[in-house]
């Protein structure tokens, strides 16, 4: 609460004119994108509730982008190469994951929006009334300065920023265009797609050598590791370097920080907001327009909301490590949802189990359908290519209740769960004896190994599916949510949230996790499945035991974890 009266005040005192661009659909609806590239699909989302539940922006400041129309790419764009966008094979190879996993119409959908966020923050900066309104805005989705007129890669599958400085010109606007590009990877497409514009100036600073660059790019080659301090160094004199100009766009990447699965250079969340406030500073008398660019690691929407801070307050204040995005946001919608909406408790509603039956005593199927809807699940099931209609049904076996999420037209089931109260470490939580999520029309591939247990691709909604069912044991009453993990990959999904209940167990979890932390996920976990990790020398098998995600913090003996973690040391071996 301290926090959020500190930003209105900070957006008070530095004008919190930032104009932000963002829509649901920023999210790319590909199932696979997190796992194999590290990519987070939910960055854009996750920056802006954060920006808005800690009052760093109004309500006011936010614009729903439209999309981009192909009269507008083809200013930048060849025929060929928008033709290709048509086919699942041409975005595959572009965002690296299997063509069964593209949706054409939806993938199109969100990059097209994301050009037309760009496009719409330069022409309002350029409006007249820009000068009382704001100098500033934040595209929450864009920057993909891998694409050529005639080429694309690179997570890029168009360049918004050509594309955004091409309409303002066909407007009319002569001014010279800065692109300050701090992205972790040279801008090869966007030098491609301006070189023959000579009022723009394009500087970067990259952790990457791709060779020579087309055009005139004032370029900087950090060497790999590159930390802070090194980092601002580079960028004082990019900025000193930098001629004036009459529109500046800034590609904040994320990706320049340290771990970044795709990144090579070493700044800390501190570096990433002292870099923006620098730019800003130098940019204070240009309208700019800030796109996020890359980023492939779990903090890299810290990056991107701090981008936001940075514009609007001017803070340095951190981003809590604490805080939760999602469950934020879930917390608010629960709180706008009836316990009547949901089902309510049967002897409440004096019905027999025999007329209606509840799960868990509390949830009708019609509830858990319309608790789906509010929390946006259905949504991203119709960009995957499921829909338009839903078959929910409730199921139930020898040890618990569920419900069976169905594809209406086909019938495939996406989504089962078989919950039941069970009494776990002294306490009563919400059990989860098996969990579901399937993507049947997706496929396994060299891009997308099967992982153990998989009977087919999973949706990549797991983290959204752990924060509703943490929900319903808040709604229930009960402590916390615990499963049995079958294998390493699903405790190492649920490992910001989950603990094993035993501190030895949870222990040799983390030297694990630390000792295979090289590995791809999915190489780590078949490796265990097949016997070929040894703990201390020994031949070890994957321990299936409880963990425990609790809803409230406990007090966990830290010093019986840290002597397990320390005393273990695994290894593996190659497959013969």
């Amino acid at each position: 609460m301290l926090r959020g009266l500190q930003n209105r005040v900070r957006r008070w005192l530095y004008g919190g004119g930032l104009a932000v661009y963002h829509h649901d659909a920023y999210r790319l609806p590909l199932s696979a994108v997190e796992s194999r590239n590290g990519f987070e699909p939910r960055r854009a989302d996750y920056a802006a509730w954060y920006l808005l539940d800690r009052h760093v922006i109004a309500a006011s400041n936010l614009r729903t982008p439209r999309r981009a129309d192909y009269a507008e790419l083809a200013r930048v764009h060849t025929p060929e190469l928008l033709d290709s966008l048509v086919r699942p094979e041409k975005l595959a190879d572009i965002f690296a994951v299997d063509a069964a996993d593209i949706q054409v119409d939806a993938v199109l959908a969100t990059v097209r929006l994301a050009c037309g966020g760009t496009i719409d923050a330069a022409r309002e900066l350029l409006l007249p009334s820009a000068r009382t309104t704001g100098r500033r805005a934040l595209n929450l989705f864009g920057g993909f300065h891998h694409a050529g007129p005639g080429r694309a890669g690179g997570f890029c599958a168009v360049n918004d920023v050509a594309i955004a400085i091409a309409a303002v010109r066909s407007d009319g606007f002569t001014g010279r265009v800065l692109v300050l590009d701090l992205d972790a990877h040279p801008p090869d497409g966007t030098a491609e797609c301006l070189e023959n514009d000579p009022a723009c100036w394009i500087g970067s600073l990259s952790g990457s050598d791709f060779g020579p660059l087309r055009g005139k790019v004032d370029e900087t080659l950090l060497p790999s590791g590159t930390g802070d301090a090194g980092y601002l160094l580079a960028l004082d004199h990019l900025l000193e370097r930098m001629p004036p100009g009459e529109l500046a766009f800034v590609l904040a990447g994320g990706d320049v920080l340290a771990g970044d699965g795709l990144g090579l250079l070493g700044l800390t969340l501190g570096g990433c907001r002292e870099r923006d406030l620098r730019v800003a500073d130098a940019l204070s008398r240009i309208p700019s327009v800030w796109l996020p660019a890359g980023g492939y690691s779990r903090d890299a929407w810290r990056v991107l909301a701090g981008t936001g801070v940075a514009l609007n307050t001017r803070s340095r204040a951190p981003i809590p490590h604490s805080y939760d995005p999602l469950e934020f946001r879930y917390r608010a919608i629960a709180a706008s949802i009836a316990e009547d909406q949901l089902g309510g408790v049967e002897e409440e509603l004096g019905l027999l189990r025999s007329n209606r039956s509840l799960l868990l005593g509390f949830y009708s199927v019609e509830g858990i359908e319309h608790a789906l809807h509010r929390y946006g699940l259905l949504a991203e099931l119709k960009r995957l290519g499921y829909g338009p209609s839903f078959k929910f049904s409730a199921t139930r076996d020898g040890v618990g209740e569920g419900i069976r999420v169905a594809d209406g037209p086909s019938g495939e089931t996406l989504i089962e769960v078989m919950l039941e109260k069970k009494h776990v470490a002294e306490a009563e939580v919400l059990y989860v004896h098996w969990l579901t999520l399937r993507h049947p029309r997706a496929r396994f591939s060299d891009l997308r190994g099967r992982l153990p247990g998989q009977e087919v691709p999973g949706l990549g909604l797991a983290r959204e599916v752990a924060a509703l069912l943490a929900r319903m044991a808040m709604r229930l009453g009960l402590e916390g949510v615990a499963f049995r993990p079958a294998a390493y990959h699903t405790a190492y999904a649920g490992r910001a949230a989950l603990r094993f209940v035993d501190p030895a167990r949870q222990g040799r979890f983390e030297a694990l996790v630390r000792d295979l932390g090289e590995m791809p996920l999915g190489a780590a976990t078949r490796a265990l499945a097949e016997g070929r990790v040894m703990l201390n020398g020994a031949p070890y098998a994957w321990e299936a035991e409880e963990m425990i995600a609790w809803l409230k913090p406990r007090d966990t003996d830290r010093s019986l974890i840290d002597a397990e973690r320390d005393h273990s040391h695994f290894t593996f071996s190659p497959r013969d």
